[in-house]
């Protein structure tokens, strides 16, 4: 499950509605809010993300938290590491290879750690 479908699953909770209903709503199948949710599908597009805010009438800080966990919530990234050093290549890999294994504790202090270093490329 991507951190955009954690979310996306507990304001539906919160709310009583199924997948049934709001996919309706939104004009796409459940199957495809199933597929969200659980990380079977990629990032979805802008104009999606701008649905499901509507649809929650979320606003602000609630808004913009979930336009971000849905830009960090591809299930399948890619890590381009042609052009940086042979560490951040290591970094990448080691990641890839170990993130299975790492517990919820480590991964929030990993994800403090880099977020700590500056803004992205994309902020």
């Amino acid at each position: 499950m991507t951190p955009f479908g954690a979310k996306l699953r507990a304001l539906r909770a919160e709310r009583g509605i199924s997948q049934k209903q709001m996919a309706a709503a939104l004009g796409v199948s459940a199957a495809y809010l199933s597929a969200l949710e659980h990380g079977r599908r990629g990032v979805p597009g802008w104009p999606m993300v701008q649905k499901i805010i509507g649809y929650f009438n979320v606003i602000w800080d609630d808004a913009e938290e979930l336009e971000k966990l849905a830009w960090e919530s591809h299930p399948r990234i890619v890590v381009d590491t042609a052009g940086l050093s042979p560490e951040a290549t290591r970094l990448a890999n080691l990641l890839a290879d170990r993130i299975g294994s790492l517990d919820k504790a480590t991964i929030d202090s990993l994800i403090e750690i880099i977020r700590s270093a500056g803004p992205s490329v994309s902020e």
